[in-house]
């Protein structure tokens, strides 16, 4: 059974009702007790980081995510969920979860033309092979909402790319930890793909 946090971030419901279409058994729960033991977490999410950091921190559930990463549970980031995991955000100056090194950074363009945030379908490019984005086609599509990316320090843990005003990373992951920053839930076959895959991933 996959495990959806509930820190009152929004789309957990879709997050669900896509699990529930591949026949994937989940719960959503808010219980920090119940996410040190999952099978399988999934951290999705919309909005804003400092608010879901507090949320996270009210709730216990930020050192509950930490326990479980770092116990080696299978975890899935989405949005919100990708960009917290990792040390710091510019979002609120905000600290993060630190399960990856690296910082959460605002979109910043030049060119008016480039809308922040960056909302809708766009092509995401595999730049390095992950089980969790296997099966996926040449120009795939994903559903965007974000007005800020992630950015690991390490660059062997970027594992696809999208280009928005140029290239960001659009997939991150370490060890049992991987995230998107689409909305996988809501990106069609291809975002069900992933899902999929993350149900059937057993990390090394």
């Amino acid at each position: 059974m996959i495990t959806i946090v509930d820190y009152q971030a929004g789309n957990l419901t879709s997050v669900r009702r896509a699990l529930d279409h591949l026949g994937i058994p989940s719960r959503i729960t808010a219980d920090p007790n119940l996410v040190r033991q999952a099978e399988r977490i999934i951290f999705p999410g919309v909005g804003h980081a400092g608010a879901a950091m507090a949320v996270l921190k009210e709730r216990s559930l930020d050192s509950a995510l930490v326990e479980a990463v770092q116990a080696g549970t299978p975890t899935l980031g989405i949005c919100i969920g990708c960009q917290i995991i990792l040390g710091y955000s510019q979002e609120g100056d905000t600290p993060g979860l630190g399960l990856l090194p690296g910082i959460c950074t605002r979109f910043q363009f030049p060119d008016a033309a480039l809308k922040i945030p960056h909302m809708g379908w766009n092509a995401v490019t595999v730049t390095r092979p992950h089980p969790v984005l296997s099966h996926l086609r040449p120009g795939n599509e994903f559903y965007f909402v974000h007005s800020f990316y992630p950015q690991p320090e390490d660059p062997n843990e970027v594992y696809a790319i999208c280009d928005y005003g140029g290239p960001f990373p659009a997939a991150i992951g370490g060890g049992n930890l991987f995230a998107v920053q689409f909305h996988a839930e809501k990106s069609g076959p291809a975002g069900l793909q992933i899902l999929k895959n993350f149900a059937e991933w057993q990390p090394c």
